[in-house]
């Protein structure tokens, strides 16, 4: 059942990284949002006026509490490290994530958006987009893919015995902003990625696996989406992604390089070799559910929520390589740049290691 559209009374949990800071600042241009409760680890510098912030770990605080003043919680929450130890990314996106829906629904909520992501999905076809009803089974391999693919089977039951409770699904491609470059680069490029180098007149040719593409997104454009998804109240999942396809050409067009095409198991074994040593945090696991990622038909957001972003996607992986160039962040903990003890904290604590 879809939730009230007068449901105006908003918490957010994991409001401070990417997708999360673009989601508040959505919502606070919206006269309609009555109120925004603000739920991470780490206290942000800011948040600005009107907004309320209460220090919340999803895997032992009582969430019942922090929902009972909310109409809606949006669940951003989410580790994506240590990728060489997926007991503890299990541990806090699966069980954590299951402790915010039951947690919600404990405490009356009328609504959950969760962020679920492209990665949800089974392979997809080579020829032809695929809407929300495609299969999400994830990848096996890829702890992310398949903690995103458990939540949606267990979000199945849920809705089963929550029928009031409207529960929306977003399933968005990889979302890029300036100022999550640093944190972007930290958890999936690593230390060993001088920023002066990323510069696309340094790459005279660019090696891309052969077969690759892939959708991004603009991160404020997803905030945008998810304000849209709380006041509809309509329910059910958005597939989320601006066009068009990154693909070989986009990319040599975007570095102004001349592309090379290797072998994606190439690139695999390189990157297994280097998370094996800890010199990358992304596994190769994650690679192989990239390289396999359907293309999503967005038909659905931009004719039920009338949504439409006002960005490329070239245009979001653009400000994502000059973020990286220059090492922009933001204000909150996990976008700050740099962070306490810099690049040379990243190593000791382990590349790919701990949180």
């Amino acid at each position: 059942m879809a939730a009230s559209a007068s449901a105006r009374r908003v918490a957010i949990v994991g409001a401070t990284g990417n997708i999360g800071t673009s989601v508040v600042e959505a919502l606070r241009g919206d006269s309609g949002v009555e109120s925004i409760t603000a739920l991470s680890r780490r206290e942000p510098a800011e948040l600005g006026t009107g907004i309320a912030w209460e220090r919340t770990d999803i895997r032992e605080d009582d969430l019942v509490g922090r929902f009972t003043s909310a109409d809606t919680v949006v669940h951003l929450a989410w580790l994506f490290q240590p990728t060489h130890d997926p007991v503890v990314t299990w541990r806090n996106n699966v069980l954590g994530s299951i402790r915010v829906f039951e947690a919600a629904a404990a405490a009356g909520v009328r609504s959950i958006v969760y962020a679920s992501s492209v990665a949800a999905y089974s392979p997809g076809p080579a020829g032809r987009p695929v809407n929300e009803s495609w299969p999400t089974h994830g990848w096996p391999n890829a702890a992310y893919s398949a903690e995103k693919a458990y939540l949606e089977r267990y979000l199945d039951g849920f809705e089963q015995r929550h029928p009031n409770i409207g529960v929306t699904r977003m399933r968005t491609a990889f979302c890029f902003k300036t100022e999550s470059a640093t944190q972007q680069r930290r958890l999936f490029i690593g230390p060993f990625l001088p920023n002066a180098l990323v510069r696309p007149e340094l790459l005279p040719a660019l090696p891309i696996p052969a077969g690759l593409r892939f959708q991004a997104i603009h991160s404020d454009d997803v905030g945008e989406a998810y304000r849209l998804a709380i006041r509809s109240g309509n329910g059910g999942a958005f597939n989320v992604a601006a066009d068009p396809v990154i693909d070989t050409s986009a990319l040599a067009d975007l570095f102004q390089a001349r592309p090379v095409t290797v072998p994606p198991q190439l690139v695999r074994t390189a990157l297994s070799a280097a998370w094996h040593l800890h010199l990358v945090p992304a596994s190769p696991h994650l690679f192989e559910a990239f390289i396999r990622l359907p293309v999503m038909d967005t038909s659905r957001a931009r004719e039920e929520l009338g949504w439409s972003p006002r960005h490329s996607s070239t245009t979001a992986v653009s400000d994502f390589v000059r973020g990286l160039r220059s090492g922009a962040g933001g204000t909150s903990p996990p976008l700050r740049s740099p962070i306490p003890g810099g690049r040379v904290h990243e190593l000791a604590t382990g590349v790919g290691r701990v949180p």
